[in-house]
């Protein structure tokens, strides 16, 4: 069951909902309207972060609708029963999106969103009619923790002021061992497989200063794709955040060009 609540002093009108599913209460947040035969965009948030998205998401829900969720145990979601799989987070998403009237979506992801948003649309694709995923994790090069802290300080020189203080809150909510286990399974996945078995349209942007998901990294999974495209933004890996309207030309051309329509 979906419980819908406006959320006083949310941006552009947002509403909170609360899906009760099988790993957990999920919290979604939605900005803008839904546009005829535009597609509505599903986002999931990088690790265990999540309200860095909501410059970027303002600017999308100029032209549709948007909904961001928060997976299982991150931001305003609830507890899950247990430690997920990757497979289970790509799960969560994928109840979420069978529980709401939302028909025909972009799904879309960034930073280590992207690993869910690929598991579920290879599993199910249902009502998702192409993928959009923003700085794909992980380059085959950074699957070891030390080779990915060092890319992972060089590129935090690069992000603009201010995405620490927003990280705070989200990152006081994950304790220790779930930030770890988070790392883990990530770490675990390979990206590769489930872009491979996608046959919708599949966009892969990358930000041409990013040292976490480089241009190169982001061309390869590009070319995996059956039916897949790349576009570059300037930038490091949080370019959404240093510059929210960055994103949001290549989205909708993305969306355009494959024609690419809501069933709702």
């Amino acid at each position: 069951m979906v419980e819908t609540a406006v959320v006083t002093g949310a941006q552009d009108g947002g509403i909170v909902d609360y899906h009760d599913g099988a790993y957990g209460r999920v919290r979604s947040r939605t900005f803008g309207r839904p546009h005829p035969g535009v597609p509505e965009i599903v986002m999931v948030h990088g690790m265990a972060v999540c309200d860095y998205l909501l410059p970027g998401l303002a600017e999308l829900a100029r032209w549709t609708r948007v909904h961001l969720i928060d997976l299982p145990g991150c931001g305003g979601s609830g507890e899950p029963p247990h430690e997920l799989s990757l497979g289970q987070y790509a799960d969560a998403v994928l109840d979420w999106l069978d529980a709401c009237p939302h028909r025909g979506v972009l799904l879309a992801g960034q930073s280590s969103g992207t690993q869910v948003v690929a598991e579920a649309a290879a599993r199910e694709p249902g009502d998702v009619v192409g993928v959009v995923l923003v700085c794909p994790t992980l380059d085959p090069v950074l699957r070891r923790p030390l080779p990915l802290l060092r890319r992972w300080r060089m590129n935090q020189r690069r992000e603009a002021a201010g995405l620490n203080e927003v990280h705070r809150p989200d990152r006081r909510r994950v304790n220790l061992r779930r930030k770890a286990h988070l790392l883990l399974i990530h770490l675990r996945h390979r990206i590769e497989a489930p872009i491979a078995a996608l046959r919708m349209p599949v966009l892969i942007l990358c930000g041409s200063d990013d040292t976490l998901s480089p241009p190169s990294w982001g061309r390869r999974l590009a070319a995996l794709a059956a039916h897949g495209e790349y576009a570059q933004v300037p930038g490091p890996h949080t370019f959404c955040w240093s510059d929210p309207a960055a994103w949001s030309p290549p989205i909708a051309a993305f969306a355009a060009r494959n024609d690419l329509q809501s069933a709702s």
